[in-house]
């Protein structure tokens, strides 16, 4: 029984192959013109391709057309505005950095016009106190001689009255005022007093 299983597997692949074959002779059934329907299909195929490309050239590309015209007139105007604003930016930096360069150096001559004018108050108010000083010196220095010319005269007459004090003492007797009066001035003279 096997041997007959096996002819009859080989005589249907024999069979498959000579069926096979006949249809490869033929070609492709898609391509057969002798046959109306794939006529019919090319020509419902050409209807079909004339009226979208009529369509699409009359009525979709215009649109898309338009509306790429317009959005890159969009682009190039917000372009050149961005341009613009960049310009106006620019122009706006250089006239801030000028205003504030003139601001600066205002500022600075005014600071050293005021250090100026500082210095010279300063200078005529040190002038007014330096006079009223030397005056007031002065004038101590009068009254410091004055009271001290004052001083050593009552020192000589202190002096005098109190070396006669203590030479009578010492002595028991009276001393010679005239005397007294010359050895206290010579004394007082030595010691830069007198």
């Amino acid at each position: 029984m096997r041997p007959l299983v096996a002819l009859s597997g080989l005589g249907s692949v024999l069979l498959a192959s000579s069926a096979f074959a006949e249809e490869a002779k033929k070609g492709m059934p898609q391509l057969d013109f002798h046959n109306p329907l794939t006529v019919s299909q090319v020509v419902w195929l050409a209807i079909i391709f004339l009226a979208l490309y009529l369509m699409l050239s009359k009525w979709a590309l215009p649109q898309v057309d338009s509306v790429l015209k317009a959005r890159a007139g969009a682009i190039a105007a917000d372009l050149d505005a961005a341009r613009g604003a960049k310009e106006a930016a620019d122009s706006a930096i250089t006239e801030l950095t000028s205003a504030t360069q003139a601001a600066q150096t205002t500022a600075r001559m005014e600071i050293a016009s005021a250090i100026d004018a500082a210095k010279a108050a300063a200078d005529a108010q040190l002038a007014t106190d330096n006079a009223r000083l030397e005056a007031q010196l002065a004038a101590a220095e009068t009254r410091i001689a004055a009271a001290r010319a004052s001083a050593l005269g009552a020192l000589r007459e202190v002096a005098t009255e109190a070396t006669g004090v203590v030479v009578s003492r010492l002595t028991g007797g009276a001393a010679d005022p005239k005397a007294v009066d010359t050895a206290v001035g010579s004394l007082l003279a030595a010691r830069g007093l007198a």
